[in-house]
């Protein structure tokens, strides 16, 4: 497929995944059985994609135990809520901002040394703010512009990681290693903050920072350590005019990958800020205080991790089954809210880690598989863009809510935006979708694929 007429190779032959990319309309690859037990972490079997899942499981962890980690520091050091809000924001507000722009970047240039340039960029401000910290110097400027840096790093670093993947394992695997990518991300939102918390109790924030600047150099190393003659051809964009409209049109054009993320939408600002509503109920809850906040955090992630091993046994994927485990997930956040007791409040937290799983890897999954390679960096920015966006927004609006009308009523809410969202977004697909599936075989790279046509797959 050719965008604009503009494809520029780093090859001059053309292989089978090129020929794949180029296609009018890229169908979505299926498994015709479903993967034995052994074969569910298949992707992990690429020696290139078993360096990145560890170093990306190092730094995704110790990068959300980094967030939390500055806006302690900022409330240490001011004694403001309003500045830990604007910490947020610089950390946040460069994706709102720059996010397609940073897609065009990651479109235009080889994806493994953008990742290693922007982690080296990483490893040193990180490593400066953990030394100032340790030494007791530290002023809010100081975190203000690491905040800020870390903000821009991440408008480039997270289109060049998601379309990388493609590169390490191929199409076929594709699939398998979106679903432990996702799983690795939200494990890590879920872990992060718990281990950041005991850190800061017992060593100080300094050491959490400087903990990611380490993990930063562990992602570097791993990058650099690559078998690069076994990475896939990549296709790359050429300059031109109109690019950041050109990625807009081609999301908004394409079902399969505007309607999950106008999904995401909701779930990102309503259901993806639990460590805010952990903390309320461990302290004014159950009244479990620190033990109690990674008892609940721990149990969020064993349902997480218990998501991820089911995403990655999928054999297809359907608009249909991201608005389902979408509503799923926001009942779980209102069974939690309304738990009564500690032990049905824990059933209730693994619920919500397993769908948010099941979701957070069908979308991400569906939407990347449905772009092209020359356009999945302004593709997958936007997602990024409303992932973290959505985050920005809603800490605080859910912050708000549990200080107007409790903790219980905060979460129910949470829960039920998703969920009302998920029906009224099948609704409009059911009426509006006019659904067509066509099976084919045929000799290629892809022996068994699904061409999905109408708004419903």
């Amino acid at each position: 497929m050719r965008l604009n007429g503009r494809v520029r190779r780093t090859v001059d032959h053309v292989t089978p995944e090129q020929q794949f990319d180029e296609m009018a309309t890229a169908p979505i690859p299926v498994m015709v059985q479903r993967p034995r037990w052994r074969d569910t972490f298949s992707s992990l079997q690429i020696h290139n994609y078993r360096l990145y899942v560890f170093s990306q499981l190092v730094s995704n962890t110790s990068g959300w135990a980094m967030r939390i980690a500055i806006d302690w520091l900022v409330f240490e050091l001011t004694g403001s809520v309003a500045l830990v809000g604007i910490t947020v924001a610089l950390q946040f507000g460069p994706m709102l901002l720059f996010g397609p722009l940073g897609g065009v970047v990651a479109d235009r240039y080889p994806k493994r040394r953008l990742l290693i340039t922007t982690q080296s960029v990483n490893a040193v401000s990180c490593s400066a703010l953990a030394a100032l910290t340790i030494a007791g110097v530290v002023t809010v400027w100081e975190v203000f512009a690491t905040a800020l840096i870390m903000g821009f790093v991440a408008v480039v670093d997270s289109p060049a990681r998601s379309v990388f993947v493609n590169e390490m394992v191929g199409h076929l695997r594709l699939g398998n290693a979106i679903s432990i990518n996702a799983s690795i991300f939200h494990l890590g939102g879920l872990v992060g903050p718990a281990i950041s918390g005991i850190l800061i109790a017992l060593v100080g924030a300094g050491w959490s920072i400087a903990a990611n600047g380490l993990a930063a150099c562990v992602v570097v190393v791993t990058l650099a350590s690559m078998r690069t003659a076994e990475l896939l051809p990549s296709l790359v964009a050429a300059r031109g005019k109109g690019q950041i409209r050109e990625g807009l049109r081609y999301v908004l054009a394409k079902p399969t990958i505007f309607w999950p993320i106008i999904m995401l939408a909701f779930v990102a600002t309503f259901g993806m800020n639990l460590p805010v509503m952990l903390v309320a109920f461990a302290d004014h809850v159950f009244g479990s205080g620190a033990a109690g906040y990674g008892l609940y955090s721990s149990a969020a992630a064993l349902g997480a991790l218990a998501g991820s091993i089911a995403s990655t046994r999928r054999m297809s994927y359907r608009l249909r089954s991201i608005m389902l485990a979408a509503g799923c997930f926001g009942l779980a956040i209102v069974a939690t809210g309304i738990a009564p007791i500690v032990s049905v409040f824990l059933l209730s937290l693994a619920a919500i880690g397993f769908t948010r799983l099941l979701f957070a890897t069908t979308a991400e999954s569906i939407v990347q598989m449905s772009s092209n390679r020359v356009i999945r960096g302004r593709v997958m920015a936007i997602y990024s863009m409303v992932v973290l966006g959505g985050q920005a927004i809603g800490g605080p609006l859910m912050g708000w809510a549990t200080e107007q009308w409790g903790v219980r009523a905060a979460m129910i809410g949470s829960g039920v935006v998703p969920s009302v969202a998920a029906i009224v977004i099948a609704i409009l697909l059911a009426r509006a979708g006019k659904l067509s599936l066509r099976f084919r075989m045929r000799r290629s790279i892809i022996p068994f694929a699904i061409e999905v046509r109408g708004q419903l797959g």
